[in-house]
C-alpha cells in the first residue's frame, strides 16, 4: 500500500513538473507571439564646404536602415533587439573618421552594419522600469539632448551600455539612474579609439517633477568617468525649471531657465571648474485657420571657458540642436561659448517651416567667432513619411583674435541637406 502511494506521488509530481514546464512554454511562446517589430529607413544627401584646411567639397549620399523587435512580457521579463544598417546610395566624397580621406571635408556618419540595441528589460517592481544592455538613454525630448542623448541627426545614433533604472512611485516625480560600462559613440566601429567608443565607469542620476502648473523642474548628476577619455572625464550638477503661462486660448508664453557646474573628475589631468547658463522666453500661437502653430523664442546660453581646458563641456549630449547646424561647436572651445538666438517656427498643412540665426562670442577675452543662419523645411503625410531640406551658413568673424584663437571657428562653412524618411 505505501509503495503504490509514494508511486501515485511520484507520477502526480512528474505531471505536475510537465504540467509546470509546458505552461512556461507556452507563456514564453506568447510573450514571442505577442511581440512586435518596427523599422526606420531615412535617406540623406549631405552637401559641405568648410573652408578650414580641406580643399575640396564633401558630398555624402547615405541611407539609414533600422529594424528592431520587442518581445511581449514573459514573468515580468521582455527583451529589445534592433539593427541598424548605414550605405553609401550615390556620392560618396567625404572624410569621416571610420574612412579617412582627408582630400574632403567632413561628414562624420560610418558605413557600417551593427546592433544599435540589444537589452533585457524587467518591470517586476512595482512603478519601476530596468533595463540591461545596449540602449539608448534620454532625459530630455529629442531634438534636445543637451547633456545625454543619442546625437540622433548623425546617421549612426549613440547608444550605451548600461543598467538603467526609472521609478516613478513618487506623486508627479520621475526618478532615473543608469550605469554605463561603454559609450558607443556615433562615429562608428572602425574609429579611432576613443572616437569608436567611451570606456566607461560612469554614473548618471536624473529627477524630474511635474507636481506645479504647466511647470516641469530637473535636477540632475552626471558623473562620468571615461578610461580611455581622460579628458572628458567630468562631474556635472544641474538644475532646469521649464513651462509656460496661457494667456488665453491661442497664445501662451514658454519660459526655461537652467544653471549647472562642471569640475573635472576621476583622472582627468585639468583643473575644471565652469559653469553653465541657459535662459529662454518665447511665445506660441495656435490661430484659428490653416496655420497650426507659430511659435517665436529669443536663447541665450552660456558653456564657461577660461582659455584651455577649463571649458564646459557637454560630450554625450548634442550641440548640433543648441550651436547651429553647421556644427562649429561639437566640443566646447578652450574660450567657452556664448550663444545668442532667435527663431521662429510655422506649422501648417502638415509642414514645417524653421529659420534661426546665432551669434556666437567667446567667453575668455569676450571676441567674435561668428553668426550663423538655419533654415529648415519639412512636410509629413500619410502618418510614416516625412520629407526635408535643410541649409546652415557660418560666416566667420575676422577679426585677428578669432583668426589666432578660433580655430575652425576662424572659417566661414555651408551645409546642405536632403532628406527622406519611413517610420514604422
Amino acid at each position: 500500500m505505501l509503495k503504490q502511494t509514494q508511486s501515485i506521488y511520484i507520477i502526480g509530481l512528474l505531471l505536475l513538473t510537465a504540467s509546470t514546464a509546458s505552461s512556461a512554454a507556452d507563456s514564453l511562446y506568447k510573450a514571442f507571439q505577442e511581440g512586435s517589430f518596427d523599422f526606420n529607413a531615412r535617406y540623406r544627401y549631405e552637401a559641405v564646404d568648410d573652408e578650414f584646411g580641406t580643399t575640396r567639397n564633401a558630398r555624402a549620399s547615405t541611407l539609414r536602415t533600422t529594424l528592431g523587435y520587442e518581445t511581449g512580457m514573459f514573468h515580468a521579463f521582455n527583451a529589445y533587439l534592433q539593427f541598424e544598417d548605414i550605405r553609401e546610395i550615390g556620392a560618396d566624397e567625404f572624410n569621416s573618421p571610420a574612412d579617412p580621406d582627408p582630400r574632403y571635408d567632413t561628414v562624420a556618419d560610418p558605413i557600417q552594419t551593427s546592433v544599435l540595441q540589444g537589452y533585457i528589460g524587467y518591470a517586476g517592481v512595482p512603478d519601476t522600469k530596468m533595463k540591461l544592455g545596449r540602449q539608448i538613454i534620454t532625459y530630455r525630448d529629442a531634438p534636445f539632448h543637451r547633456f545625454i542623448g543619442t546625437v540622433g541627426w548623425r546617421q549612426h545614433w549613440q547608444t550605451f551600455d548600461a543598467l538603467s533604472v526609472q521609478n516613478s512611485s513618487l506623486p508627479d516625480t520621475k526618478l532615473s539612474y543608469a550605469y554605463l560600462w561603454q559609450v558607443n559613440r556615433i562615429f562608428g566601429d572602425d574609429a579611432p579609439s576613443p572616437l569608436d567608443e567611451f570606456d566607461s565607469d560612469s554614473h548618471l542620476f536624473n529627477a524630474q517633477y511635474t507636481g506645479l502648473p504647466n511647470t516641469k523642474l530637473q535636477a540632475y548628476s552626471y558623473l562620468l568617468d571615461f578610461d580611455n577619455g581622460d579628458a572628458f572625464s567630468t562631474q556635472t550638477y544641474g538644475v532646469r525649471a521649464e513651462g509656460h503661462y496661457p494667456f488665453n486660448d491661442h497664445v501662451k508664453g514658454l519660459y526655461a531657465a537652467e544653471y549647472a557646474h562642471q569640475s573635472d573628475y576621476a583622472d582627468n589631468p585639468a583643473d575644471i571648474d565652469a559653469d553653465y547658463f541657459f535662459g529662454e522666453l518665447g511665445l506660441g500661437w495656435t490661430p484659428n485657420g490653416p496655420i497650426d502653430n507659430v511659435t517665436v523664442k529669443l536663447n541665450y546660453e552660456l558653456q564657461e571657458g577660461s582659455g584651455g581646458n577649463d571649458r564646459f563641456v557637454t560630450i554625450l549630449g548634442t550641440n548640433h540642436a543648441f550651436q547651429g547646424w553647421a556644427d562649429r561647436f561639437l566640443v566646447t572651445p578652450g574660450d567657452g561659448v556664448e550663444n545668442l538666438y532667435g527663431s521662429i517656427s510655422i506649422s501648417a498643412f502638415g509642414a514645417k517651416f524653421m529659420a534661426v540665426y546665432h551669434d556666437f562670442s567667446s567667453d575668455n577675452l569676450g571676441y567674435d567667432y561668428g553668426s550663423e543662419i538655419d533654415l529648415l523645411a519639412t512636410k509629413s503625410f500619410m502618418k510614416h513619411y516625412t520629407v526635408g531640406i535643410k541649409y546652415a551658413d557660418y560666416n566667420a568673424d575676422s577679426n585677428a583674435t578669432n583668426q589666432a584663437r578660433g580655430g575652425s571657428r576662424s572659417a566661414d562653412t555651408e551645409k546642405f541637406w536632403l532628406f527622406a524618411q519611413a517610420k514604422f
